[in-house]
């Protein structure tokens, strides 16, 4: 279970799903929006923080491995993946859940890692193509 509280002062230290490269997560409130905010070196993401919660139910309702697609926001997701449904119209806020253009992509690689931290969700470790199910 996580040992950090998820603060900016006390953010949650995570690693990709290959374990190759390290990155923090941490709540804020954004123009009055609760989000993740996930750091990458200098790069800062944000994503909606009810995603936890979506992407949960969604994993619990598929029953199974699902694989995690990450890509960048500017290639098209591999079809029925995490990253597919992260963008899908077709999800409970209707696109994006990634909220920084140019920068949406990628919830793939950094929110399955949260959620395992948070006791959600189990996520493989291989090099490539990992998956993540609900717990």
């Amino acid at each position: 279970m996580a040992t950090a509280t998820g603060t900016a002062a006390d953010p949650w230290k995570l690693k990709t799903p290959p374990l190759t490269s390290a990155f923090t997560m941490h709540r804020d409130t954004i123009d009055g929006v609760a989000m993740l905010v996930c750091t990458v070196g200098k790069t800062v993401l944000h994503y909606d923080y009810r995603c936890l919660n979506d992407l949960h139910a969604m994993l619990a309702a598929h029953g199974d491995w699902m694989e995690l697609g990450s890509a960048d926001e500017q290639k098209p997701a591999r079809p029925d993946t995490v990253e597919a449904w992260g963008r899908s119209p077709k999800n409970p806020v209707g696109g994006w859940y990634g909220q920084k253009k140019g920068l949406r992509g990628r919830f793939g690689m950094y929110v399955p890692p949260l959620m395992e931290e948070l006791g959600l969700a189990e996520v493989e470790h291989h090099a490539r193509g990992n998956r993540m199910r609900a717990k």
